[in-house]
């Protein structure tokens, strides 16, 4: 499926990098580590005609990725700002050939790309779910549910979010903290749309252990192994009844094809800056689309600006399971945006104002920036 509509070029002046601390409402635990602040880098593109905003969803630490805060900061500033602003003006479809000689960096990339994408759709007055070739109006919205105390501590929060409407849950696992986790969540609410993250924490030597997680009717077991195994995941998916679906090992259009031909997943999880860009998510979604693999929007903690781009891109018509583009509220006393995300009726509705359709709150953005760096041509 094409670019629904095109985006124009942009006559680049300069880009502006922020570093900000979002306080979570409560801490957020994975296999790899617990955050109560967000750290995140938020992007604006100066143009002639309009400023356009991005986020690089880079953490602190280089734990749940290869890329971190610091090492995104540098990388941005160091080259891949500098190449964008030689070529001063450019459309946001070149943003990714002009930066591939610098290898690596997606998250940074897809920030950066993303800024100048809404700075173009901005002036054009074209709304990024239109420009993406989204068919819905709101999507449905599922919550990521980190590791508890314990399996009661767990129910409780999962209660929570149902009680707000969530349409579906996610519950983080690790070995010694899965089963009896996903037991405690199906006995307490029934046959919930139900799904499991492991954040790459097994290996296939824990096969029987994942297998018992068949018993529990899961939508999907998410990214079990390391990022790198997809022969290993393609092993294992045939022992599972449980689909497979892979999130970090999903680095491009490139290796989702190799991921589907191999067998390792028959669900995969497209997150924009994972893979370098909401335009190459585009094609993820386009190449599954076609092979006939449900595809859902995984989250990475955004502020309201990858949020909105979020909900934009699950409004694809090949996004058919419910992804994680909740809430601001579910992470986030208080938003960057003037109007946060909100749940209504389980969905998110897809902003239709031009770009990514949301408006930053200026005062917000500065209490929470604590580095700030403007690069102009």
């Amino acid at each position: 499926m094409p670019i629904a509509q095109p985006a124009p070029k942009v006559a680049l002046e300069g880009i502006e990098l922020r570093v900000l601390h979002l306080p979570l409402v409560s801490p957020f635990t994975t296999s790899f580590g617990t955050e109560t602040v967000r750290e995140v880098i938020v992007v604006r593109a100066l143009t002639s005609d309009a400023d356009g905003w991005g986020e690089i969803v880079t953490q602190e630490s280089p734990l749940y990725s290869s890329e971190y805060t610091q090492g995104a900061w540098d990388v941005a500033l160091r080259f891949l700002i500098p190449a964008l602003l030689d070529r001063h003006t450019l459309a946001p479809e070149e943003v990714a050939s002009v930066l591939e000689p610098f290898v690596g960096h997606r998250m940074s990339k897809a920030g950066l790309e993303l800024a100048i994408l809404d700075a173009s759709l901005r002036s054009a007055g074209i709304p990024l779910g239109a420009h993406l070739g989204a068919v819905r109006d709101r999507v449905p919205s599922g919550v990521s549910v980190g590791i508890q105390r314990d399996p009661s501590a767990l129910v409780d929060a999962v209660r929570g979010y149902l009680d707000e409407g969530y349409v579906r849950i996610k519950i983080k696992i690790k070995p010694g903290r899965d089963i009896a986790d996903t037991a405690a969540v199906r006995d307490a609410f029934g046959d919930i749309p139900l799904q499991v993250d492991a954040n790459s924490a097994y290996t296939l030597a824990d096969a029987d252990t994942l297998a018992e997680l068949d018993r529990f009717g899961l939508l999907l077991i998410e990214q079990p192994l390391q990022e790198d195994d997809l022969v290993d995941h393609a092993s294992l998916a045939q022992r599972l009844r449980t689909p497979v679906c892979l999130d970090e090992s999903i680095v491009s259009s490139k290796a989702a094809a190799d991921a589907l031909t191999l067998g390792s997943a028959s669900v995969i999880n497209i997150k924009a800056g994972r893979v370098g860009g909401y335009l190459e998510a585009v094609r993820i979604h386009d190449l599954c689309r076609a092979a006939g693999i449900p595809v859902w929007c995984g989250g990475m903690l955004e502020t309201g600006i990858g949020r909105a781009a979020n909900a934009a891109l699950a409004a694809l018509p090949g996004f058919t399971l419910p992804g994680d583009v909740s809430a601001s509220s579910r992470f986030y006393d208080r938003d960057i945006v003037t109007e946060p995300a909100v749940l209504e009726d389980g969905h998110v509705r897809v902003p239709t104002g031009a770009g990514l359709g949301v408006e930053i709150d200026p005062v917000a953005l500065e209490d929470m920036t604590v580095a700030r760096e403007v690069l102009r041509r």
